[in-house]
């Protein structure tokens, strides 16, 4: 096909050199160049606009194949016109192998783009049935965490692949490596030791996405900070603070050191709310009432799993209740809406259940 192509194309490019050989060599070389690329250009924008007609309508992720495609497929589309205008150009053997040259560095930086696109493209493909937004978005938190950060991994490998190839065009970069590779045993260890970091935050997202000890959405405690797993990169993590801060941890992070997942079997997770009361606060009806609100509360799948006196002390009790939502964000809005009503009704209700600061005064007779 190619063949075919060029013998098409070339013949008439010549014809069109020749009609203008009246002008300089450099101007010749320009026209003839910007007619491939314009030719190119205007065969895309007609190939593509064809292709939207017809799955308009039909097939949506072709259509959003095509607009994610676009750019890579047009800059291959020029790379080809320009590869077959070069040789009919009259310019010199050197100046040809410079424009060759720097053809070949385009053609391979454009493979290295259209393999991440393909890769962001299957990954979108394959993530479009699980939704994060899913009361129980477990099955869809494991996924996504594994695509991402499996792509950011592979993105890396690309990137640096491409920049390897490239390189290798140079034939003093080639000899260069062949030297380097003769005395790998030093220049091993002294790359080795430079690129510790890049390598372990490398295989950190590796193991990361295979084992999994944390997820896209999970809530954690790091650094004695709670949040969710907001971004995994390639380097690091960006966890969401309750406050809405970031906190940024690298990735090896997770593989050193320990940490708590609260959501790492189950999307379900337990909430808690501490209550400081009087001695005379009446359990049996706070339990009555924590049961109601959590009831009536618009957090799914809410429910009380315990109420317990935890502590005591001089001054009066600590009254802990401990309930269910169906995840981190909901639970700390139940208990926040908990904590909230049970004050309301201590207040209106059982004003004797609050804390107190108690002091007796003796009798005059006993005071003496």
């Amino acid at each position: 096909m190619w063949q075919n192509v060029t013998e098409t194309i070339r013949p008439q490019l010549r014809a069109l050199r020749n009609a203008l050989s009246f002008a300089p060599p450099w101007a010749v070389s320009a026209i003839l160049l910007v007619i491939a690329v314009i030719v190119a250009w205007l065969a895309h924008a007609a190939m593509l606009a064809a292709a939207n007609r017809l799955l308009r309508g039909r097939r949506p992720y072709l259509v959003s194949i095509l607009g994610a495609t676009r750019n890579p497929t047009r800059l291959g589309l020029l790379l080809l016109a320009l590869a077959i205008a070069l040789p009919t150009t009259p310019l010199d053997h050197e100046i040809k192998a410079v424009l060759a040259q720097c053809l070949l560095l385009v053609t391979i930086g454009l493979i290295g783009w259209i393999a991440s696109t393909a890769l962001e493209i299957g990954a979108a493909l394959y993530l479009r049935r699980f939704r994060l937004d899913a009361e129980d978005n477990l099955l869809a938190r494991k996924h996504v965490t594994q695509v991402r950060v499996l792509l950011r991994v592979l993105d890396t490998v690309i990137v640096l692949l491409t920049l390897g190839f490239a390189l290798m065009t140079f034939d003093a970069v080639r000899q260069y490596g062949v030297s380097l590779f003769a005395s790998a045993g030093v220049a091993g260890i002294v790359a080795g030791f430079a690129a510790r970091p890049v390598l372990s935050n490398l295989f950190a997202g590796i193991q990361l996405a295979v084992t999994q000890p944390i997820r896209i959405e999970d809530a954690v405690t790091v650094e004695n900070e709670y949040g969710w797993i907001e971004e995994i990169t390639s380097t690091y993590v960006v966890i969401r603070l309750w406050d809405r801060r970031r906190l940024i941890v690298p990735l090896s992070y997770f593989i050193e050191k320990p940490f708590y997942n609260w959501t790492r079997h189950a999307a379900d997770i337990i909430g808690s709310v501490m209550l400081h009361l009087d001695y005379a606060a009446p359990l049996d009806r706070i339990r009555d009432k924590a049961a109601e609100l959590v009831a009536q509360s618009q957090v799914a799948r809410g429910r009380v799993a315990n109420i317990q006196v935890t502590n005591t002390s001089f001054q009066g009790i600590e009254v802990r209740v401990l309930v269910t939502a169906g995840s981190a964000a909901n639970a700390s809005d139940l208990c926040a809406e908990l904590r909230e009503k049970l004050i309301v009704f201590l207040l209106r209700e059982h004003p004797e259940a609050l804390p107190r600061q108690r002091s007796e005064t003796l009798p005059p007779a006993q005071q003496a």
